[in-house]
């Protein structure tokens, strides 16, 4: 199939399925398109019982999707850039010890942790892993990926402070985990197990993503300063998302970070510096649409991704435990660094427990360990990360705004 066709038939199922959704589901819209596909889903592993088979068709469909690479190399680039396009540089320089706290160090905590739970319980449930290989999987599965329930975080009322720590925190800690995974990935395919090469990697990869995108950022909002014309001014922040992406993954630096600090830039000192209002607002709405359209797109994938993952009940199990394990993994590496900042500034009601909970994980997980060379360990994690990651949508998503609303009350 040609990319338009597959392109095609994607837009339409999101257009359905938010129609559908929006009349009579009344879900949030990324998550009630994820959940129309999750029931099509099961209903097309049904027919065949009634002597209906579909599934060649829909398996030749996603087989022409390459889900890890339309994420981590298409996707998330616009995503991420679109996120920090609305986040206040001042509120987030507020919150710059929490969200750095979290994002980084929280994210190596998680990963190693997960690392050696999954080294331990993996071979009970009859499946060997080497410890590197386990290190992996908790660089996979460490992101928090909260673009779904933002909306409900904001409808909830949630106080403005603590929307700056989901939101920053999740901005950089998916380019921190991406990095990190790179640089695990790197040493189970290549067997490097130089501890310093990975340290210098990751830190030439984070740091030289970061000044990548200040560097173009700057560039950017230069050129958007001399101008005066909105249709001019967005595409000239199509370019930077784009080619500023792919000038990253050439020089081997963290096209998400610099995708984060670039849209920081725009949407500060690029909106008040060089944005007239009609620029501002057009600016606005051709990103807020990307963002809505991507995230469908992206919810969309992940409900199908049902039809082709490989049941195993020692994964299933796996998944199960995971569940509980990752929370209680999250809440210890939010309440360590609250609890040390407290001594010197105050947080809201409930912010620990809101913001474990709010710490969802989503397609950045799925297309991480898709892009894991095929074979019995891809197709494990694969099973195991997606239990874990429809719970995260479905059930916190789904009752976060509850526990936002018990605080604020």
């Amino acid at each position: 199939m040609s990319i338009i066709t597959i392109s095609s038939i994607l837009v339409t199922f999101c257009a359905l399925f938010s129609y559908i959704n929006y009349r009579f589901i009344k879900l949030p819209t990324t998550i009630g398109i994820m959940v129309i596909a999750l029931i099509l889903s099961a209903l097309m592993l049904f027919l065949p019982f009634l002597g209906i088979d579909v599934l060649p068709y829909a398996h030749e469909i996603l087989d022409n999707i390459d889900f890890s690479e339309a994420l981590l190399h298409g996707m998330l680039s616009f995503l991420l850039f679109a996120g920090a396009l609305h986040v206040n540089l001042n509120d987030l320089k507020q919150q710059k010890y929490i969200v750095s706290i979290m994002a980084f160090f929280g994210t190596i905590f998680s990963t190693v942790l997960v690392g050696v739970l999954s080294y331990r319980l993996f071979p009970l449930l009859g499946f060997d892993i080497s410890f590197i290989q386990a290190l992996l999987f908790g660089a996979l599965i460490s992101p928090t990926d909260p673009i779904a329930v933002m909306a409900i975080l904001k409808k909830a009322g949630v106080p403005k402070s603590l929307e700056t720590k989901v939101v920053g925190e999740s901005l950089f800690n998916d380019g921190i985990a991406v990095v990190l995974f790179v640089a695990l990935l790197g040493m189970t395919t290549h067997g490097n197990t130089d501890i310093s090469h990975i340290a210098l990697l990751f830190v030439e990869e984070a740091i030289g993503g970061a000044i990548l995108g200040g560097v173009l950022g700057y560039i950017a909002f230069l050129m958007l300063r001399s101008v005066d014309n909105y249709q001019v001014e967005i595409f000239l922040t199509l370019a930077l998302v784009m080619g500023g992406y792919e000038l990253a993954t050439a020089l081997h630096m963290s096209g998400p970070i610099a995708m984060v600090v670039a849209g920081l830039l725009m949407g500060n000192i690029g909106r008040s510096l060089a944005m007239s209002e009609k620029t501002k607002q057009d600016l606005d709405d051709f990103w807020e649409l990307i963002d809505e359209f991507l995230n469908a797109v992206l919810f969309l994938l992940i409900g199908f991704e049902l039809l082709v993952i490989p049941f195993n009940s020692s994964a299933l199990i796996a998944g199960l435990i995971f569940i509980p394990s990752l929370l209680l993994i999250r809440y210890i590496s939010v309440l360590l660094p609250v609890t040390l900042l407290k001594r010197i500034r105050v947080f809201s009601p409930g912010a620990v427990n809101i913001l474990t909970w709010g710490g969802l994980r989503g397609g950045i997980s799925v297309a991480l360990v898709l892009s894991l060379p095929t074979g019995e360990m891809r197709d494990y994690l694969l099973l195991v990360t997606y239990c874990i990651v429809m719970f995260s949508i479905l059930v916190q998503g789904l009752t976060i705004g509850m526990l936002v609303k018990k605080y604020r009350d």
